[in-house]
């Protein structure tokens, strides 16, 4: 009997110990666990400043798909949009871009400078159709009935957020400092659902702008609110030319400096070394509290110009190579 009593005397402290385990790992896993939330939080920071140039152009881009259309159907195109654009980033690019990391990561570099390229010959090609006459192949609003027009529309939207969405993946990426696969993943999820709020519920509100600006003109209770609706309809127009002026510097900045420090993983570092020296001479002219700012100015507008002369190489070859062989692909496909 004695034995017996013993015996549950020792179950009893085993069992009083395995709970002060237990509880010192659930300590130990509510620490990690908060580590691991910080480093999430901090890394996904880090990834969507390093992808807020394309983020910008994204911005830009997107208001043009809804010109034209019935105001009632603005905001169900951004919506529509938006679903494309997170289906493109959680369903299509970060599965691809995570196996990419663990089994080829060489192959990041030239799809990140692909990706750089083509924002460059998109830069570059809008200043050309703002310079002169284009051929535009694409089909005229006239042409289309509403509803399909608004399917071409929204076809087009995603497939050009693709392209973005991906430059942004990829970018975010590279940023990330961990070597965690969960952590990785947790971060480019969190990147994707956060920018594609950010820049469709931006769209969104620019698309609407001036339908608030209208009615606050119209039914404000006060001359104030009356004449900052007046202000907003009258001001919409340039705001939107002037972000879209922004999307296109931003295409050539981002690009170009994708391009630049792609050549510098190649041992084409020079153009790199020439940006860097003549940002830092600017900086040197300058009071030391506008340096840091000079120096980002320097650097991004260098960026932009080698992205547009390297848009304007890329301008004809599309045009004159890969776009009639596109064309000529859609024909006998039709056919």
């Amino acid at each position: 009997m004695s034995g017996l009593l013993a015996l549950l005397d020792d179950i009893a402290a085993l069992t009083k110990l395995a709970a002060v385990q237990v509880d010192d790992i659930a300590a130990q896993a509510g620490k990690v666990g908060v580590k691991v939330a910080g480093s999430v939080i901090d890394d996904a920071a880090k990834a969507g400043a390093k992808s807020a140039g394309v983020v910008i152009d994204d911005a830009a881009v997107t208001p043009k798909y809804v010109q034209g259309l019935p105001a009632a159907r603005e905001l169900p195109i951004v919506w529509k949009i938006a679903r494309g654009s997170l289906f493109n980033k959680l369903v299509l690019i970060l599965p691809v871009a995570m196996a990419l990391n663990i089994f080829a990561p060489w192959a990041l570099t030239p799809l990140l400078m692909i990706g750089g390229g083509y924002l460059c010959f998109e830069g570059a090609e809008k200043i050309l159709h703002l310079l002169g006459p284009h051929d535009d192949h694409a089909p005229h609003p006239e042409t289309l009935d509403a509803a399909h027009l608004e399917k071409s529309r929204v076809a087009g939207a995603i497939k050009t957020d693709f392209i973005l969405s991906s430059e942004i993946m990829t970018i975010a990426l590279a940023a990330i400092e961990s070597d965690n696969l969960w952590i990785e993943g947790v971060v480019l999820a969190l990147v994707a659902v956060g920018i594609t709020a950010m820049v469709y519920g931006g769209v969104a509100v620019l698309v609407k702008a001036d339908d608030i600006g209208l009615r606050m003109a119209q039914a404000g209770r006060f001359r104030l609110t009356r004449a900052l609706g007046r202000g907003i309809v009258r001001g919409m127009p340039g705001f939107m030319g002037a972000i879209s002026a922004i999307g296109t510097a931003a295409m050539l900045w981002v690009g170009g400096s994708i391009v630049i420090h792609g050549l510098e993983g190649f041992g084409w570092g020079w153009i790199g070394h020439q940006i860097h020296d003549l940002a830092v001479l600017a900086a040197a002219a300058v009071p030391a509290a506008a340096a840091g700012v000079t120096s980002w100015i320097v650097t991004a507008a260098l960026d932009g110009v080698f992205g547009l002369a390297l848009g304007l190489v890329i301008v004809p070859v599309v045009t004159l190579i890969f776009a009639p062989i596109a064309r000529l692909f859609r024909r006998r496909k039709a056919a």
